[in-house]
């Protein structure tokens, strides 16, 4: 059924098959439905700072690290540069503005995903933009079945965050030193999925947020689910 979708990739790049040993995953709106919650924290606690940062701004930047956000926005409201040290203590009251919000629910579908690739000897990965130590440590208490924290990419694993594709040519590393043929990207944001395709890996993208399904095919997504679930129940249908 995604035959063609493969082939395409293959011949972009010249590769001769996908054969996925690891599948990479982002977090927020993919493991989780935390995107709500972090469009609450992104508008609450920049307004402290006098930035006005809408819903919208929340969904597009998912998947950038936080202090690169900051600094955008900085950049475009203000008409100033920061440097890092600034950002991240702003990105600070953002995180505790998130943790203060009720926790937010697993993604549905994305165990049942999680079980699929688990038994096919594909080993599964996150890549996240964001470095928060309790989100971190929550992904090993609701997903350490299948991942562990050697296979978690974060903020600080890099200098540039998505849609770079650094996160995920070392969630490439992490996952034995895989080749982009050898692994499959699973995302929710443009550019997340900028991201896996700049690192030439197969990029699904799964639109479990607001944006149209447009933006994220603009940005390069080589197959495209409206939900978490719809992609589990799809994943039989899937041969390398």
């Amino acid at each position: 059924m995604y035959t063609l979708a493969i082939r395409k990739y293959l011949e972009e790049h010249g590769f001769e098959a996908l054969s996925p040993k690891a599948v990479l995953f982002d977090m927020d709106g993919v493991l989780y439905d935390s995107m709500p919650n972090h469009a609450i924290a992104w508008q609450e606690s920049m307004a402290r700072f006098h930035i006005h940062m809408t819903s919208e701004d929340a969904y597009a930047t998912e998947g950038a690290r936080g202090v690169d956000t900051i600094r955008m926005m900085v950049r475009l409201q203000q008409h100033r540069e920061i440097d890092e040290a600034e950002a991240q203590r702003m990105y600070d009251v953002k995180s505790e503005t998130f943790h203060s919000l009720p926790e937010a629910p697993i993604m549905p579908g994305i165990l049942s995903l999680m079980a699929q690739i688990d038994a096919c000897g594909i080993q599964c990965g996150v890549v996240t933009g964001s470095g928060q130590r309790p989100l971190i440590q929550r992904i090993l208490r609701d997903f350490g079945r299948y991942v562990d924290e050697a296979h978690i990419t974060t903020a600080y694993d890099v200098s540039r965050g998505k849609p770079n594709p650094d996160p995920y040519l070392v969630g490439l590393e992490k996952a034995g030193g895989l080749k982009p043929w050898e692994a499959i990207v699973v995302e929710n944001a443009p550019l997340g999925v900028r991201a896996g395709v700049a690192a030439r890996i197969f990029t699904v993208g799964v639109n479990t947020g607001p944006l149209p399904n447009e933006q994220l095919l603009q940005a390069g997504a080589h197959l495209l689910f409206p939900s978490m679930t719809e992609f589990s129940d799809a994943w039989k249908g899937f041969s390398f």
